[in-house]
């Protein structure tokens, strides 16, 4: 799998996430208390609602810890575009001026 599929992904998964968490209500309100009282449990419960949502926070949050772990695998590296680190070190070192390595004269006589 491509870089761009697996960042397409995620994103996909990070917008689903975002809703999911937008819908709940950390107060036990959210989603599942718009179904009203008896009408909900007909539905499934107020309680299988916020398991559903739960669920589904936590499988989404794991599926993109997942991708974006993978997608560090497909990302694409320097040696592709035929650039060589070590050629361009060597390269810099054997073009760089030398350097005057005996330490400046001293005059005595301003001491």
């Amino acid at each position: 799998m491509s870089y761009t599929a697996f960042l397409i992904l995620i994103l996909i998964i990070a917008v689903a996430l975002i809703l999911i968490v937008m819908v709940q209500n950390p107060k036990g309100g959210g989603l599942s208390s718009s179904f009203g009282g008896g009408g909900a449990q007909s539905i499934g419960g107020v309680q299988n609602t916020n398991n559903f949502l739960d669920r589904t926070t936590w499988t989404l949050a794991i599926a993109m810890f997942a991708l974006i772990l993978l997608a560090n695998f497909a990302i694409p590296r320097g040696n592709d575009n035929g650039v060589n680190i070590d050629n361009t070190i060597n390269e810099v070192n054997t073009n760089a001026p030398t350097t005057n390595t005996t330490p400046p004269a001293t005059n005595d006589s301003l001491q």
